[in-house]
């Protein structure tokens, strides 16, 4: 099964708020991964690459402002985003856990509903057409609401896996995205897909790109992957 949906992971020891957490997210569309501790959430994220984190500060072993500060270090994982949620209410608590690099910082009792519209507001920083926002990249505009692309105001035909693709590539012009980052945020990880398959529906994306004329906007990077620009 195709990879349509933002992946969330929630990190939460209390299994009751941790499930409730799972419920409301996957109401919202998202596919959520769920961990009880911070080891389990490093091995996670390492095999998973979620969208966002949604982290709890006390954890057993391993805490959630440890987790944080280690994620944040990586490169790979310094750009996902991490919703902090803690029972410490005090403004140095807050002050803490934004400097060791939290995107956002939820005192509990939380409301729900406040939570999903965080989650859905660092959503759209890091994945825009993923929570149906309009993206443009020079002549080429992708509404991530309709599912509909067009080039120069005329619209393309695109198949699903190349939509997911087009918006992969217009959320970061200029990045450079490998084979195997492609087959994680386009495929997922739940099925087997040859590496060969992305060189395959890039010809098709470049080919539905043209189709009305206009110079090739993907670039090949020999032994590196796929750009937008």
């Amino acid at each position: 099964m195709a990879q349509d949906h933002p992946t969330v992971l929630v990190v939460e020891d209390e299994p009751a708020q941790r499930e409730v957490l799972a419920y409301n997210l996957e109401a919202e569309g998202f596919d959520v991964v769920k961990a009880a501790d911070g080891d389990e959430a490093l091995l996670l994220v390492a095999e998973t690459t979620p969208d966002i984190i949604v982290l709890d500060w006390m954890l057993p072993g391993t805490s959630g402002i440890e987790i944080c500060r280690r994620l944040k270090s990586r490169a790979k994982t310094a750009a996902i985003p991490v919703i902090m949620l803690s029972a410490r209410s005090e403004e140095v608590d807050r002050v803490r856990g934004l400097e060791t690099g939290a995107d956002d910082y939820v005192v509990k009792p939380y409301s729900v509903m406040e939570l999903m519209a965080r989650v859905r507001n660092q959503l759209r920083r890091v994945r825009p057409a993923a929570v149906g926002q309009r993206l443009q990249y020079e002549d080429i505009v992708l509404d991530g609401e309709t599912h509909r692309v067009t080039r120069n105001d005329k619209p393309l035909k695109l198949g699903p896996t190349e939509f997911r693709l087009l918006s992969t590539f217009m959320e970061k012009p200029g990045r450079v995205w490998s084979r195997e980052q492609l087959l994680d945020r386009v495929w997922g990880r739940d099925i087997y897909v040859d590496s060969r398959t992305v060189d395959v529906h890039i010809g098709r994306l470049r080919k539905a790109l043209c189709f009305h004329g206009g110079d090739d906007p993907l670039r090949t990077v020999r032994g590196a992957g796929y750009a937008l620009g």
